[in-house]
């Protein structure tokens, strides 16, 4: 019954996300697919304007199968208002608990491929701070 549960969430998180669209001011994106299925996800954070390091608000544009689309959906409800290296701090196992469901080795592509969306995000504002702006 609990699976039956986490399957309807799923469901919902894919049909009639509110974290599907786009952010009026994005701080950091990045884009990802797995070649293997064809899913894409766009993911964008827009940070606190009074705290640079808490992220305020996360979409997400993609299109693919329900479990991409969902962790996406999932994961941008999660990290709204946590901190960025939270954030980046958070591992495979956390987002598949956050999922609901086992997933095969195939399946867990998918429902890691928002993850890794958001910490190349993460990784890429990093390296810019690293070496200062581009120009």
């Amino acid at each position: 019954m609990e699976d039956s549960f986490y399957r309807e969430e799923l469901l919902d998180h894919y049909d009639s996300s509110p974290y599907r669209g786009r952010l009026d001011v994005v701080d950091l994106d990045a884009d990802l697919d797995n070649p293997l299925c064809g899913d894409q996800i766009h993911f964008e954070v827009a940070l606190d304007t009074e705290d640079p390091e808490r992220i305020a608000l996360a979409r997400f544009q993609g299109r693919g199968c329900v479990i991409s689309q969902a962790a996406a959906s999932i994961l941008a409800e999660q990290i709204e208002g946590q901190r960025l290296e939270d954030a980046r701090a958070l591992g495979a196992d956390r987002m598949i608990e956050w999922i609901g469901i086992p997933l095969t080795p195939a399946r867990r592509k998918c429902g890691l491929l928002a993850l890794r969306a958001l910490h190349r995000a993460i990784d890429a504002r990093a390296n810019v701070s690293k070496t200062g702006p581009a120009g």
